[in-house]
């Protein structure tokens, strides 16, 4: 592993625009729960009933019940890979974070330029009258027990989340993609990139001739294709590889 990290930092330590992207992997070790795999929320939740914008204008009561366990969401702290990952980009290696987490981790963190590929849940409007709430309002409701509803009367208050059923910001995933096309390195932490088009991203910068680092707690079908796989926590290799690439750089001043 040691030899990977300093491939991985060395390649990072070259690099003029580097970008990475983060999944769920990431927020896990702040204690943020995930959503697949083992113990993931959708093993007690069906998402096509709390999760989907059909369901949602449904049932939304049935979402804001399913949100109470996203609560954990506004109370998690960024671990050390989201500040390790703000450092590279604050030495100008970083040139954006892309993330398919909307819990706001990369931006308490200090990382400046995030494109939020499923929105945030910083604020909620209503889809009736288009009042806009932050997310601690919503959260004082749950935490009492009330319903969630507008002063307007509706109950369609949605987080800005792209549920199931709803295509990515097209703004944002633009941008994505423009970045992924710039990379000369492409860093994926924390994803099994399984969602697309999220997914496609890296062999956009593979196209490009960027180098592939994943780093990741399990192995994934996508190691295939990547250059360097770290397996192990984020928090524990992304500040060995910040330590490494600091390093290089003083060598080679």
């Amino acid at each position: 592993m040691e030899d990977r990290i300093r491939k991985a930092a060395e390649a990072i330590a070259n690099a003029s625009h580097a970008v990475v992207f983060t999944g769920a992997g990431v927020s896990a070790e702040s204690g943020v729960p995930t959503f697949r795999g083992h113990d993931g929320l959708w093993t007690k939740y069906d998402p096509e009933e709390v999760a989907s914008i059909q369901g949602f204008k449904r049932n939304p009561k049935a979402f804001w019940e399913f949100s109470k366990e996203l609560m954990v969401k506004r109370k998690a702290e960024p671990n050390p890979a989201h500040f390790a990952i703000a450092e590279l980009e604050e030495m100008g290696i970083v040139r954006a974070v892309i993330t398919q987490n909307v819990d706001v981790l990369h931006q308490r963190a200090g990382s400046k330029r995030v494109l939020e590929l499923h929105g945030s849940m910083e604020k909620v409007d209503c889809l009736d009258c288009g009042a806009t709430y932050h997310w601690d309002d919503i959260e004082e409701m749950l935490i009492r027990d009330e319903e969630v509803k507008c002063e307007c009367g509706s109950h369609y208050l949605k987080p800005r989340v792209v549920l199931f059923g709803e295509p990515l910001p097209s703004d944002t995933l633009n941008q994505a993609i423009a970045e992924s096309r710039q990379a000369d390195v492409f860093m994926v932490v924390g994803s099994s990139l399984v969602v697309y088009p999220a997914a496609y991203l890296p062999l956009y910068a593979r196209e490009a001739g960027a180098t592939l680092i994943m780093i990741n707690a399990d192995e994934t079908q996508a190691d295939v294709v990547f250059d360097i796989v770290i397996h192990g926590k984020a928090g524990e290799i992304l500040p060995e590889i910040v330590e490494e690439v600091k390093r290089h750089r003083r060598i080679n001043r």
